[in-house]
């Protein structure tokens, strides 16, 4: 399943749950047994009276979680062209699930997010109490370059940003450094890669019984004193103004047009956002400004019900199997778009994302 959980003793009685996403090879890309282990045993520690605080992490250097098992998903896609699969059913859910649970868990819950932290791993990581990001934290939503949109809750979180920067980061996939995700409060607080072991020491030696929030508390601000000096320079935030002022236009269709334009910009940082939206799939592009839109003033769990109709519906249309044929399984980096033009996309097609795919009660009614 590649998800190992361990739990260290404290003091009085109280252990630390650490639970380690183990898929290295696959920079701890989520697959449907890891998301049932960890909602399994997430839901056991909660309940469990002697579990003070939970660590989820990641296993090596590179990446706490780069996103979601996608090529089985597609695998069963092509299987049952113009369907859902079962699987896609299966999967979506539970994500969906677990990044809830993780949202309202009740009990500290840290997350070290370091290196790569994109898709699905956003979806864990923006749930948790504490998010931590480290020197390599690298974040983003790269869902237009293989054809699906923003999910895992980002309807939720992106439109929360300030001005465009949410619509900029779903069209564009820009990576984020840990002060541009602490700037944006993606992120609680800054700490070296090299001291995970130093805050593990440190939860194992709190007084859980008294006062334990605020003697966590001075443990995080403590350790991320001593790292301060490492922190990147902001890249988003100096750039909003001229961000929203490039994305102050009416509908998706211009939204393309304005960021495409600056391909061969001398911003660097903005010239690749364009390159990467370009090559990129404009129905995602086209969702991504509707889940925004319709996101806004939405609770949650309503954006994960909104976000389960829409993936399901993705898996029914062409756009989703291709990207990820393209990017991932031939790597021939060309996808061939059913919708290649934007501005031709029929809102019919967008609106019927929205709709159940399913007969009776939403399947996530219950969030």
């Amino acid at each position: 399943m590649n998800v190992l959980f361990e739990e260290r003793s404290g003091l009085h009685g109280y252990r630390i749950g650490i639970a380690t996403l183990d898929a290295e090879k696959s920079l701890n890309a989520l697959s449907l047994p890891m998301i049932e282990a960890l909602a399994q045993r997430l839901k056991l520690w909660r309940e469990d009276p002697h579990i003070a605080c939970v660590l989820l992490r990641g296993a090596g250097a590179k990446a706490f979680c780069a996103g979601g098992d996608v090529r089985k998903l597609v695998d069963a896609c092509r299987e049952h062209p113009g369907e859902v699969p079962e699987l896609a059913r299966r999967f979506f859910a539970d994500e969906y699930r677990l990044d809830h649970l993780i949202h309202t868990f009740g009990k500290p819950l840290i997350c070290w997010a370091h290196g790569y932290v994109m898709g699905g791993g956003m979806g864990l990581m923006q749930g948790a109490g504490m998010r931590i990001v480290t020197p390599s934290s690298r974040l983003a939503m790269p869902e237009i370059s293989i054809g699906l949109y923003p999910d895992v809750g980002a309807s939720w979180f992106l439109a929360r940003l300030p001005g465009r920067l949410g619509l900029f980061l779903g069209l564009g996939a820009t990576q984020l450094n840990a002060r541009d995700a602490l700037d944006l409060d993606l992120a609680d607080r800054f700490l070296l890669d090299n001291q995970q072991d130093a805050l593990l020491a440190g939860l194992v030696q709190l007084n859980w019984r008294e006062q334990p929030e605020v003697q966590l508390h001075s443990l995080l601000r403590a350790l991320e004193h001593e790292a301060r000096g490492e922190l990147p320079e902001a890249q988003l935030l100096p750039r909003r103004e001229r961000l929203d002022a490039l994305l102050d236009v009416a509908d998706a269709a211009d939204a393309w047009q304005a960021l495409a334009a600056k391909q061969n910009d001398a911003d660097l940082l903005l010239a690749k956002a364009a390159r990467t939206m370009a090559s990129g799939c404009p129905l995602t592009a086209r969702l991504v400004w509707e889940q925004i839109r319709r996101a806004r003033h939405s609770s949650l769990a309503e954006v994960f019900r909104m976000e389960y109709a829409m993936s399901l519906n993705c898996c029914r249309h062409p756009e989703f199997a291709e990207g990820v044929r393209a990017r991932l399984i031939d790597k021939d980096n060309a996808p061939h778009w059913h919708w290649p033009d934007i501005a031709a996309i029929p809102e019919a097609v967008v609106d019927a994302h929205f709709e159940a795919t399913w007969e009776g009660a939403h399947p996530l009614a219950d969030l």
